[in-house]
């Protein structure tokens, strides 16, 4: 939905809608109210009117006997008044919080129905969906709250404007049209403050984003190390002030219309005493009419004011409820096929044919027509510079977003063709910027595939695949361990602990048992999958990788070269472009980017440098393990030469290109 449309969402709809909220989630909490408002607007009326039966059978020197049950009445009617308050308050607290709960599900079920990456990289959605929480949690209680007050005050000064218009209709004309300012006055107000609150929504969230920076165990290192505390804590404050100063002109300008309003009210008031005073001097009207009276201007005046006061506030609050309705009303960030085909097994291979893509219409092109293929059984790696776009191609694979032009194919048919969740579903994914979730180790391997959850021996069998099953064993209470420090670990309520911190490394391990739990998917997507690992966990990882490749379509990306080489074919994107194609021979054996980067990567390996045992080779040159291999050369690629031992002196063997040692140093390319 634009945001044009959107704005056409109308006042009685998003009312409708905020009063369908409040009555859904406890239905019996909103019928409690209504009768208890019904009952406490009335009480006021049926409380003065007795007290004015009281005084006048005073003054009438009435019997004793006749008063009595004047007066048991009005006791009565007092503490149902005090009764009510306490039940109005119960029931309002129950009603509001089956409301919030019901109102987030449902916001954030809208938020889940977006399947693509564009609206969350949107500040002006994220805006929206930050008032969206707000009124969510509160918007849809306060229609409600506000309208019974309203329901509430209106039956107060019904009641007591039928006395007024008894004992006096020029002074109940006079209160009625005291009130018109108030309501005009009320309602700029409530305009005000909603496009305050929405032009500072983004303000809000910056002050957010640095009180998280400053609290943050990840950001922690670089705040103290670099001495960007009072940095980050001045921005912090920046923002707020910006925030607190726009409050402070609406607070200003409401201080004033309130005392503006507050004036013309007390002269109301005073001009209907003095009347009223006089009038009962000149016995047009008795003790108990006086009394009624100055009750009914109280009331009237507190009414008025009430019910002004309630509709701003559900003005403000129908005004807020629209940000709600908006997110609520959000279409599908990526388009779904009515009759969508069913996602076959992957026999052939995904064409990328022609794709151009880019992040905006006025940002640059990422990809400019990129076309390559993806053969099932066979591993592809994509090689580049930093912004190169080999991220965002694997990004268009899993359909994150749609390529502008051209299409990509599964088997021949559109990925746009299929229904999401079930494309998704034959996918696995190592991503680049994993994340570490502050669960349980068992928590963190399961989300890779939740109908697993419960199956420790898949999810022991992955973290075994990915070499991580004995640290997660040994850690305190084994899988069920939380992974945080930020937590307690309620497991055993007798002895709460707070869990234990895994290195980058592990958690990368982690990030790859995620993805072995997806071991049968047919496209298999490995963005950096060993980035954080050591020489010989990388060789582990890669050896195993190579491995399962037989019956998928592989993807692979790396910085370090020397974990592509053996990919069937290799792609070079440059400037989002497909600039090379080949396999590590016939990219080697060309003048290109591939063939500059590997042998610059391989040359930092011949160059003199040390072993792990600090000395040098008998050639000068390092190995990888520190030990040498059996001719007195150092070994380093891991691949055999043909007397089936592995060379490494950077010298070419057969095929005239330089050996690359196991582990390459990243830097020489980016990620994309």
């Amino acid at each position: 939905m634009s945001r044009s449309d959107t704005k056409s969402l109308g006042t009685l709809r998003v009312l409708r809608a905020a009063f369908v909220l409040a009555w859904r989630p406890h239905r019996p909490a909103f019928l409690g109210r209504l009768v208890a408002t019904a009952l406490s607007g009335l009480a006021p009326v049926a409380a003065a009117s007795l007290l004015r039966l009281i005084l006048d059978d005073l003054t009438a020197g009435r019997s004793h006997g006749g008063l009595l049950p004047l007066v048991i009445a009005l006791g009565a009617v007092g503490g149902l008044m005090a009764v009510l308050t306490d039940i109005q308050q119960y029931l309002s607290a129950q009603s509001g919080r089956a409301i919030q709960r019901h109102a987030i599900a449902d916001l954030f079920t809208s938020v889940t129905r977006l399947t693509g990456l564009a609206k969350l990289e949107d500040p002006g959605f994220q805006n929206r969906l930050r008032m969206a929480q707000q009124a969510g949690t509160a918007g849809a209680s306060q229609v409600f709250s506000n309208a019974i007050a309203m329901v509430a005050s209106a039956l107060t000064l019904a009641g007591f404007l039928i006395t007024l218009v008894l004992l006096s209709p020029v002074l109940a004309a006079i209160v009625l049209l005291a009130a018109i300012p108030g309501v005009f006055a009320q309602m700029g107000l409530s305009r005000r403050r909603v496009a305050m609150m929405t032009g500072t929504s983004h303000a809000e969230r910056r002050q957010y984003f640095y009180a998280s920076l400053l609290s943050d165990r990840a950001a922690a290192k670089e705040i103290r190390l670099f001495g960007l505390g009072s940095f980050f804590r001045l921005r912090m404050l920046d923002e707020l002030r910006s925030v607190q100063r726009a409050n402070e002109r609406v607070d200003r300008r409401q201080m004033i219309v309130y005392a503006g309003l507050g004036v013309l009210s007390a002269l109301v008031a005073a001009g209907g005493l003095w009347w009223a005073v006089f009038a009962a001097a000149r016995g047009q009207l008795t003790i108990g009419d006086l009394s009624l009276l100055v009750a009914a201007l109280a009331s009237v005046a507190s009414a008025l004011a009430v019910i002004i006061t309630s509709a701003a506030m559900t003005y403000q609050a129908l005004l807020m409820c629209r940000c709600y309705e908006e997110v609520m009303a959000e279409g599908p960030d990526l388009p779904q096929p009515l009759h969508p085909t069913a996602v076959p097994d992957l026999r052939g291979g995904i064409q990328v044919d022609d794709v151009w893509f880019r992040y905006g219409p006025d940002q640059p092109w990422i990809l400019r027509g990129v076309s390559l293929f993806i053969p099932r059984g066979k591993a592809l790696a994509l090689v580049g510079h930093n912004g190169a776009g080999k991220s965002t191609l694997v990004k268009l694979l899993c359909r994150f977003y749609d390529p502008e032009r051209g299409r990509i194919l599964w088997d021949g048919v559109d990925l746009r063709d299929f229904e999401l969740a079930r494309l998704r579903d034959r996918i696995s994914v190592v991503f680049q910027d994993y994340m570490a979730y502050e669960f349980s180790a068992a928590d963190n391997i399961a989300v890779g595939d939740l109908s697993l959850t419960g199956d420790r021996a898949a999810l022991t069998a992955a973290a075994r695949r990915a070499g991580i099953h004995d640290t997660l064993a040994a850690l305190p209470r084994g899988y069920d361990t939380a992974l945080t420090r930020s937590f307690f670990d309620l497991s055993d309520e007798d002895d709460p602990k707070t869990g234990v911190l895994l290195s980058g490394g592990q958690w990368q391990r982690l990030g790859l048992a995620r993805a072995f739990l997806r071991a049968d998917r047919d496209l298999v997507i490995l963005d950096e999958p060993s980035s954080g690992l050591d020489a010989e966990a990388e060789h582990e990882i890669h050896n195993g990788l190579r491995s399962d490749r037989r019956g998928q379509a592989t993807v692979l990306i790396s910085h370090r070269l020397n974990t592509v080489r053996d990919a069937d074919h290799i792609v070079v994107l440059r400037d989002g472009v497909v600039a090379e194609q080949g396999d590590h021979d016939a990219l080697m054996a060309q003048p290109g980017t591939y063939a500059r980067l590997f042998s610059l990567q391989a040359k930092g390996y011949a160059d003199g440098t040390p072993d792990d045992d600090g000395t040098p080779d008998d050639d000068g040159t390092p190995d990888d393990d520190g030990e040498p291999s059996g001719d007195g050369t150092p070994d380093g690629d891991g691949t055999p030469d043909g007397d089936g031992t592995p060379d490494g002196d950077g010298t070419p063997d057969g095929d005239g290109e330089p050996e690359l040692a196991l582990s390459i140093p990243s830097g020489g390319i980016g990620d994309g």
